[in-house]
């Protein structure tokens, strides 16, 4: 992933993720399934560092174990079973506002934890961004009805995104430290990501009667690889880049292409305000990557922090 540009590794994780995030109908149907399926894509994404875990165990065992297992756990595992959760009980548009606050809350996080420094520009534009996105999705927010089924689903939303955060934060923090491999950390943290999942399915009392549909185990292979190890390995990437928040803006633009695949797709017909929310969206993105690109963004969160590749 070292080759490649800034610009590569976003656009491969706003595209793969643009169009693998949405549930299809489908997916919805089999949510009684959701822990099992992120416990699965969870074990076949660690199985991409499990050579370089034997290989790099030493510099591995003098990190520190909690971080290695927080990253995981967090952004791999537990995070995802929550996404689910809330997609129960609301419509998917709200969690992806959720998600679309990811910069700012990022962002916040390294300021406390690290001190690194945050523009105004960073925050004014995160919030822009926040606001196109949650008007991109208001008709469909406005039709969801409210009730104790609605707030269930906002806090697995709320749950997931500070989840989400807290795992990209340990992951920058045990890095800049410990200078770990790129690919076995990979691998033990979405190892970790695994267990919590299973672990947490065990304890739910859900049976592993796994379907034999071959569509499913193919769908299954596509996220595990494409939509896990290929785009974490370059979002971690441009985090140890550029640091947590400006990674993050990923966040605000998978929205908007998820949005153009149903129009061209799924038969979506957009309202006016839409077309608004998106170019709010991509300003506040704008805004953003600009307040990193004139050196008072995050660059300073993670200087290099993952060494050898």
């Amino acid at each position: 992933m070292s080759r490649l540009a800034n610009w590569q590794l976003f656009a491969v994780c706003v595209v793969v993720w643009g169009t693998t995030g949405m549930p299809s109908p489908a997916d919805r149907r089999s949510r009684a399934g959701d822990r099992r399926g992120a416990a699965l894509r969870a074990g076949r994404r660690h199985g991409a560092g499990l050579r370089g875990l034997a290989r790099h165990a030493a510099a591995l065992s003098r990190a520190r174990p909690c971080a290695l297992r927080a990253a995981g756990a967090f952004m791999y595992g537990v995070s995802y079973v929550c996404v689910y959760h809330a997609e129960q009980h609301v419509v998917s548009g709200l969690v992806a506002v959720g998600y679309s606050a990811s910069p700012l809350i990022v962002s916040l996080g390294a300021r406390a934890a690290f001190g690194a420094p945050l523009s105004g520009r960073f925050i004014a534009g995160g919030v822009v961004g926040l606001i196109g996105v949650t008007l991109i999705f208001w008709p469909e927010i406005a039709k969801a009805p409210a009730g104790a089924s609605s707030t269930l689903g906002a806090i697995f939303t709320v749950g997931a995104v500070l989840l989400s955060a807290v795992g990209s934060l340990s992951a920058s923090r045990r890095n800049r430290h410990h200078g770990l491999p790129f690919w076995p950390a990979l691998g033990f943290g979405m190892l970790w990501g695994a267990l919590a999942s299973v672990l947490l399915a065990a304890a739910l009392g859900r049976p592993w009667s796994l379907p034999l549909n071959a569509g499913w185990w193919i769908s299954l292979g596509y996220l595990a690889i494409a939509g896990s190890v290929i785009t974490f390995a370059c979002y971690l990437t441009l985090q140890d880049r550029l640091g947590p928040g400006p990674a993050g803006t990923i966040g605000v633009m998978t929205p908007l292409l998820a949005l153009i695949v149903s129009l061209l797709f799924e038969g979506y017909r957009p309202e006016p305000i839409t077309f608004i929310g998106a170019a709010l969206a991509v300003a506040g993105n704008v805004a953003m990557l600009r307040a990193r690109r004139g050196g008072k963004g995050m660059n300073s969160v993670s200087p290099g922090t993952f060494g050898k590749r």
